[in-house]
């Protein structure tokens, strides 16, 4: 019997990737969803993007939605107490495995682990150590459609927020800019990839800047059931 697991699910391409391969691989029966959104504004932590948008994502998938809120500001003891009943809730569904989108930051790896020591929870990560430049052409060849809803407007340019990657925009990125934005470059939400039911229909909103960062509103198109 295959483990359960859920995958740790920002919204964005990492994590949409490793939900891809697992899936490929068939070593897990994947069942949730597992995300932290930011309470006080109605959207996902770090990545900003609407929760409207993350449900349209787990309804493309088949998968249950699984949530933690966080308050805003938070601070890490606040974060962690709610992440620990969030996993608690993952053991309560008999999930015994989280899969993680992380490519390269060996601190933000231990963190993860040292969060799940004594929980009965399991991290993997599939996408570990691969090159992020064939990791970017594997995703875009594959037919993920990846919008930029949050970037770093000291290391890439501010107008990049909103916009769909292709690779003439990867290939036009600043020097020493991750091609996946693993340092915190840029912040991505998926709205089509191979497992999706069909893709999700979006608008670009207004583009903001807050707190040093420019985050564009990606907004789920409204489709009549009528």
């Amino acid at each position: 019997m295959k483990p359960k697991a859920a995958i740790a699910w920002s919204s964005g391409k990492d994590c949409a990737y490793a939900l891809y391969q697992v899936q490929q691989s068939g070593d897990y029966d994947v069942c949730a969803l597992f995300t932290t959104i930011n309470e006080a504004h109605d959207r996902v932590a770090m990545h900003g993007t609407r929760n409207a948008l993350l449900q349209r994502q787990a309804d493309a998938l088949g998968l249950e939605l699984i949530t933690v809120a966080l308050p805003w500001p938070c601070d890490n003891a606040t974060y962690e107490n709610r992440m620990s009943a969030g996993q608690d809730i993952l053991k309560q569904r008999g999930i015994d495995v989280v899969i993680f989108g992380d490519l390269f930051l060996e601190d933000i790896r231990a963190y993860r682990e040292n969060m799940m020591r004594d929980t009965g929870l399991t991290p993997v990560f599939p996408l570990w150590g691969r090159d992020t430049r064939d990791l970017m052409r594997d995703m875009l060849s594959g037919g993920f459609d990846m919008r930029i809803v949050t970037c770093d407007p000291t290391r890439v340019p501010a107008e990049l927020a909103g916009q769909k990657i292709t690779q003439a925009l990867i290939d036009t990125l600043p020097d020493g800019v991750d091609p996946c934005g693993e340092n915190g470059e840029f912040h991505t939400a998926v709205v089509n990839m191979p497992l999706f039911s069909a893709p999700i229909s979006v608008d670009l909103g207004d583009v903001v800047t807050r707190d040093g960062y420019c985050y564009a509103d990606v907004i789920p198109t409204f489709i009549s059931t009528a």
